[in-house]
Parts: C-alpha cells; sequence; structure tokens
C-alpha cells in the first residue's frame, strides 16, 4: 500500500510539472499564431497575440513557484519561448508591416527596415544571453536592459495603432522602424529598469489597492493599442531617465562638497 501511494505521488511530481512548461509553449504558440498572422496581413491579431504570450509569460514562473517545479529545462525552455514570442515574431511582424511599404521610397529604405527588425531579433536574443549567464549587479529589484517582453509590447502596441489609424507616408514607416531600433539597443543597454520582483502580490495589502486593478483594465479597455503604447513608451524611457536623473544627482553632489 506504502509503495503504491509513493508512486502515486512520484507520477503526480511527474505530472505537475508539466503545467507551466505548457504554459509555456501557449505563450510559444501566440508568438508563432502573431508571426501568421502578420504574414497574411492581420497586424490587429498578430499585436493582440503578441500581448497574450507576454500574459503567458509571466504566468508560467508563477505557476512553477507555486507548485514547486521550478528546473533547469523549465528556465531553457522559457528562454528559448522568449526568442520566439518577443524576439523573432515581433521582428517578422514589424517586417511584414513596414518593409514593403518603406522599400517603395527606394531600396536603401527597405534595406534599413530589414536592418532594424534584424537589430531588434538579435539583440534580444543578445539580452536573453547576458540575462541568463550572469549575475545582475543591479540585484532583483531591477534588470539590466530592457526586458524583451516590454520591448515587444512597446513594437506591437506602435503596429496596432499604426494598423488602427491607417497610418502611412515615408514619416510614419521610418519612425516605426526607428522605435523598432531603438527598442533593441535599449535591450542591450546598461540602463536599469524596475523588476516588479519586490511587489509582494501574495501577501496582505489594504482592501483599496484591489481597486486599482479593475480600474487598470478599465483604462486599457477605453482605447487599448493608445493606453499600452503609452505605458510600454514610458516604461521604456524610465531607464534612461533613471540613468540621466542619477547623474545630475551624483553630479551635483559632487559640487555641493567642492
Amino acid at each position: 500500500m506504502i509503495a503504491k501511494t509513493s508512486k502515486r505521488k512520484e507520477k503526480l511530481r511527474k505530472g505537475i510539472i508539466l503545467l507551466p512548461n505548457l504554459v509555456t509553449t501557449a505563450a510559444m504558440f501566440a508568438g508563432f499564431y502573431a508571426i501568421v498572422a502578420a504574414i497574411d496581413g492581420n497586424f490587429r491579431r498578430a499585436a493582440i497575440a503578441l500581448f497574450i504570450a507576454m500574459f503567458m509569460d509571466g504566468l508560467d514562473g508563477r505557476v512553477a513557484r507555486m507548485t514547486s517545479t521550478e528546473s533547469d529545462f523549465g528556465k531553457e525552455y522559457d528562454s528559448l519561448s522568449d526568442m520566439v514570442s518577443f524576439g523573432l515574431a515581433p521582428a517578422l511582424v514589424v517586417y511584414q508591416w513596414g518593409v514593403a511599404r518603406i522599400s517603395e521610397y527606394g531600396l536603401a529604405w527597405g534595406r534599413l527596415g530589414w536592418l532594424a527588425a534584424f537589430m531588434y531579433a538579435v539583440s534580444c536574443a543578445l539580452r536573453l544571453a547576458r540575462f541568463n549567464t550572469r549575475e545582475l549587479p543591479t540585484g532583483k529589484r531591477y534588470f539590466q536592459g530592457l526586458p524583451s517582453p516590454s520591448a515587444a509590447a512597446l513594437v506591437a502596441s506602435m503596429i496596432w495603432l499604426g494598423d488602427r489609424l491607417e497610418l502611412e507616408g515615408i514619416i510614419v514607416l521610418a519612425l516605426g522602424f526607428g522605435v523598432t531600433g531603438m527598442a533593441g539597443l535599449l535591450m542591450v543597454s546598461n540602463f536599469s529598469y524596475y523588476s516588479f520582483k519586490d511587489l509582494n502580490l501574495g501577501g496582505r495589502v489594504p482592501f483599496a489597492y484591489v481597486i486599482l486593478i479593475p480600474l487598470l483594465f478599465a483604462l486599457i479597455s477605453l482605447d487599448p493599442p493608445v493606453v499600452l503604447l503609452t505605458m510600454s513608451s514610458f516604461y521604456a524611457l524610465s531607464g534612461p531617465a533613471m540613468a540621466g536623473w542619477r547623474f545630475f544627482a551624483r553630479r551635483r553632489q559632487r559640487q555641493l562638497i567642492d
């Protein structure tokens, strides 16, 4: 009887460990679907799929911690999923969105467009490799470089808004690829970004804080692409802004000492 119970527990442990990996697979599927939707010319669905991938990516780690099923395999699989969903997918979506149209203004513009998309993809790969292979000096409270899901959110919301408003022209396309290239550079930068990892979501909080969640969803529902682009832009710029504030603070402190 004891032996059967032990076998059942062992099977249960093996079964539970599939759960976070299934969530990771769902995130990868959303990234893959974003690529397929962009190839079909449906950029709204592609952008939404990328945001679904972000939600799943944030969920798999929490599921692993809640079920005590964290593993080296899960970490590596999550990293590969991030490369597909937040590296290749946004790069290919923005490529499908703008390269063909910007090429109409000259061959040089087309080359700059696909180079911006490629730079974004390779920057994501470099950021993930750096994140996986070394201890970050900024600790758990901060990321070094813009997180790949946040970079994908910036690109996805930009394309979503541009597609909804049917924005065209060389200025819009050049700005779009400029934002894509900037997101790639921010991923491999040394700017510190708040990670929100020190927020204890499982602990007790004032009851008023519970209202913030429905308010956030209500705000996003007002105009999803505009609100999401605004939020992702502020977060992307928070790294350089924080670095600038620290630089001037240290400079002012030296002047006071002198």
